[in-house]
């Protein structure tokens, strides 16, 4: 879902995010939409899906963050994907192509700033080739541009990925038969990223647990 980078992107994903929780307040009931799914893909992308997660060992009941999807749109002259995740103060913004060849991150954006990765981040492969033993790696051009096009910084990301295990695990949101990866992650650009996260990936479900951590409570579709 990098010179010198600025204080701002240098931050790791959940300590940006959980910098501005806001005091739980009690108020009304907040009208809501929802899109009917009738079919989800193996790398759920259908626009309107959507997923609530809390921090690893947080306790229930706790403002959680989400993510949706937001559906096609075009970045940096390419169709793609667009995912949102909200929460805690919590605002970003991933562009990704998504289908049977695997899931390929092309960039995101924060408040304030976009990030463009050249050639595309390789997340996922193939649909068939998920497998233990399973690994692939690459590397990326990396481009921060403020919202006035100004270039903040560029770098290198290397990343590489290997599939560990095939397991049954139980969260909140229930039980799942999950692949467990391992991502390490090196770039010259400030530390976008944590270097080392295991995810936990469930085809028609999406990710379980997420490389920031956060464990699934909720979606609002059901999957094979």
């Amino acid at each position: 879902m990098r010179g010198r980078a600025s204080a701002l992107c240098a931050v790791p994903l959940l300590a940006l995010l959980g910098a501005c929780a806001p005091a739980a307040t009690k108020t009304a009931a907040p009208v809501q939409a929802s899109t009917p799914v009738s079919r989800v893909s193996f790398y759920p992308l259908e626009t309107g899906l959507a997923w609530t997660y809390l921090p690893e060992g947080e306790a229930a009941g706790s403002l959680p963050y989400t993510l949706r999807a937001l559906g096609p749109t075009v970045f940096v002259g390419q169709p793609v994907f667009a995912f949102g995740l909200t929460g805690r103060g919590a605002e970003q913004t991933w562009y990704r192509q998504v289908g049977a060849d695997g899931v390929r991150l092309l960039g995101f954006r924060k408040p304030g700033v976009t990030v463009r990765l050249e050639p595309a981040w390789v997340e996922a492969p193939a649909e068939g080739a998920w497998r233990v033993g399973l690994s692939w790696e690459g590397q990326s051009r990396v481009t921060l541009t403020s919202d006035n096009g100004q270039v903040q910084a560029q770098g290198t990301l290397r990343y590489r990925y290997d599939v560990q295990d095939r397991r049954r695990v139980n969260t909140p949101a229930g039980s799942f038969d999950v692949w467990v990866i391992t991502r390490q992650i090196s770039d010259d650009v400030g530390g976008l990223f944590p270097q080392v996260q295991q995810v936990w990936f469930a085809p028609f479900v999406g990710d379980v647990r997420t490389p920031e951590g956060l464990l699934l409570t909720a979606r609002n579709f059901g999957g094979k």
